[in-house]
């Protein structure tokens, strides 16, 4: 039985009652653009807002000044200040920044190796932005000697110590049922502690976004969005497929949070702070060892290939690569809050995912759920990855 046709005159009617509301909507903008909803005489000077996003020196004697109009009007920006004095410079594109626009400010100023600087902008109004250079150095451009060493600090930092933690998988082989159930809890707690990590470091991304991407709200939506999609795919998963399919979701989680360590040691040279920079890789490479035994404890009754493994330990450590590439050379905020929050999502995810085999294999063995074994093996993961981050925090 066929639907009926629905006529020319009903189509009118349908979209004539759908564009009413729009119209109406319309003309009251219209109004309050001109009559400023009647509060004109209550208006002060115009908000001037500016982000400024990067400060780089690509040579000597001369710094570079990315920023972004976040303010509600366009911005002027006539005179600029390097500690305290008045200087020339150029901007691309020239005149006023729009709303939401960019502009590069280029400043010939002889910065010292080393020193400290500060940026001042002033802008027509005579409102004051400000930014420092905490240590100067030139910034690293790419290049073939500086991209393979900055490839092989994401190697130290992600795939080493991930693969070092899989070795100790044929000693987990010869645990008793109850002692890998406790190892399963404990890969739960170190998940708990990556999640918490890597959404606080998103928020910290997410901070220094102009306002208008609402970075902190946008964290939470997308990490919720991400945890949404990997459950409602999960639900078609084959059950005998699950030990090693949760093993890869345990690395691609974590290889999500390696990723931001990698932003955190590339942006740290990038900043002339080599020091801090080679701090974070001593203290991401110890941190990261505990994470290949969480990754291989779902297969610990299985018999993986080597070229799994392998593979498990690129997916988990090769983002930090990726990361100490983008920190290094062309760092963006926006890539990272966002790469970070779904890292959040899909970390959530494999501790759901976890956790339910935990309830099984506490079921089968008779024990409650939340009983000493259980959490004993919880608390041990959050104290291993807690009191290893000690070596990258200060």
């Amino acid at each position: 039985m066929s639907a009926p046709a629905v006529g020319g005159g009903r189509w009118a009617s349908l979209w004539g009652l759908a564009l009413v509301p729009l119209l109406l909507l319309g003309a009251v903008l219209a109004y309050l653009v001109a009559t400023g909803g009647g509060m004109k005489a209550l208006q002060g000077p115009p908000v001037e807002q500016v982000k400024i996003g990067r400060v780089t020196l690509p040579e000597r004697g001369v710094i570079q000044v990315q920023v972004v109009n976040d303010g509600p009007q366009a911005v002027t920006l006539p005179q600029v200040m390097v500690d305290d004095a008045f200087w020339s410079f150029t901007a691309r594109p020239a005149g006023a920044i729009p709303r939401l626009g960019t502009a590069t400010l280029t400043i010939p100023y002889p910065w010292v190796e080393g020193e400290a600087h500060k940026v001042a902008l002033l802008s027509s109004l005579g409102t004051v932005f400000e930014a420092e250079i905490p240590v100067a150095t030139l910034t690293p451009q790419p290049g073939r000697d500086l991209f393979v060493r900055f490839g092989l600090v994401g190697l130290y930092v992600g795939v080493i110590p991930v693969l070092l933690g899989m070795l100790w998988f044929p000693w987990m082989r010869r645990l008793s049922a109850r002692a890998m159930n406790f190892i399963l809890a404990l890969t739960v707690g170190l998940l708990v502690y990556l999640a918490v990590g890597t959404y606080l470091d998103a928020q910290e991304f997410a901070a220094a976004l102009p306002a208008f991407w609402q970075g902190t709200p946008a964290v939470l939506l997308i990490a919720l969005l991400t945890l949404g999609v990997l459950l409602a795919l999960g639900g078609k998963r084959r059950p005998e497929e699950a030990p090693l399919g949760l093993s890869y979701r345990i690395a691609t989680g974590i290889g999500l949070h390696n990723l931001g360590e990698g932003l955190a040691i590339g942006a740290a040279f990038a900043l002339g702070e080599a020091a801090l920079g080679t701090f974070l890789i001593l203290g991401f490479t110890l941190h990261n060892i505990t994470e290949g035994v969480g990754i291989v404890a779902p297969v610990v009754r299985q018999k993986p290939k080597l070229s799994q493994f392998a593979l498990l330990a690129l997916i988990a450590g090769g983002p930090a690569i990726l990361g100490t590439w983008l920190g290094g050379f062309a760092f963006n905020p926006v890539l990272a809050t966002i790469f970070l929050a779904v890292g959040v999502g899909a970390i959530v995810q494999v501790v759901w995912e976890v956790g339910r085999l935990v309830a099984r294999n506490t079921a089968a063995l008779g024990a409650p759920l939340v009983g000493w074994s259980t959490l004993g093996g919880f608390t041990v993961g959050v104290a291993l990855m807690y009191f290893t981050a000690f070596f990258v925090k200060f």
